[in-house]
């Protein structure tokens, strides 16, 4: 009795550990964070709201409305399921990207949400043939972000990631080779891009 109820206690850990750490929604911490650090509280509350509008809410409404309709899991277990959501995703990060853009909003921030179009992009045409994890990318992104802004700080986020591996190896819905290779190209891709874009918005 008390090696299942320790097995039940285990599974909802990581079931709350991957609802929060959806990225959708790790987004609205990490914009508000980064907003507030370069522009202060007052002036940063209308360009985080359009973060919110673009990173969040759109993309986490039109996977709801899409889950609704597909008769799918909240995870999406299915990988066939999960191209619209990812597409519609990828519109709203870069719609998001093209308003901070034509704002003026600080660097970082339009970099961001450009790196988290671009990702789910990458993320869209993987799934076609292969189910990498998007809890780990979505998480080791913006801890390379934090970390370019934060230095050493900012790689407490980073701690986030093996719980995350953790969390979505132990709900069965990825395999160990999945979460490690969604960490891996986060940190990878995001650098890359931030190396680049930062100089050009």
């Amino acid at each position: 009795m008390d090696t299942q109820q320790e097995i039940k206690s285990e599974k909802k850990i990581a079931r709350l550990i991957s609802d929060i750490t959806q990225p959708p929604v790790v987004s609205i911490p990490i914009f508000a964070i980064i907003n507030y650090v370069l522009l202060g509280f007052n002036n940063s509350l209308v360009i985080t709201m359009i973060c919110w509008i673009f990173g969040a809410f759109l993309p986490i409404t039109t996977s709801l409305i899409l889950i609704r309709k597909m008769h799918t899991d909240m995870d999406i277990t299915d990988r066939t399921k999960r191209t619209l959501p990812l597409f519609f995703a990828v519109c709203s990060y870069l719609i998001g990207f093209l308003v901070l853009l034509s704002m003026g909003a600080p660097a970082l921030t339009t970099a961001l949400m450009f790196i988290y179009s671009s990702n789910t992009l990458i993320i869209l045409f993987i799934n076609l043939s292969w189910k990498i994890s998007i809890h780990t990318m979505g998480v080791a992104g913006p801890a390379v972000v934090l970390t370019y802004l934060f230095g050493i700080l900012g790689l407490l986020f980073g701690l986030l990631i093996p719980l995350v591996m953790w969390s979505r190896v132990e709900l069965k819905k990825h395999t160990i080779s999945q979460v490690l290779a969604g960490g891996l190209a986060g940190i990878v891709l995001t650098y890359v891009q931030l190396y680049f874009i930062l100089p050009l918005v």
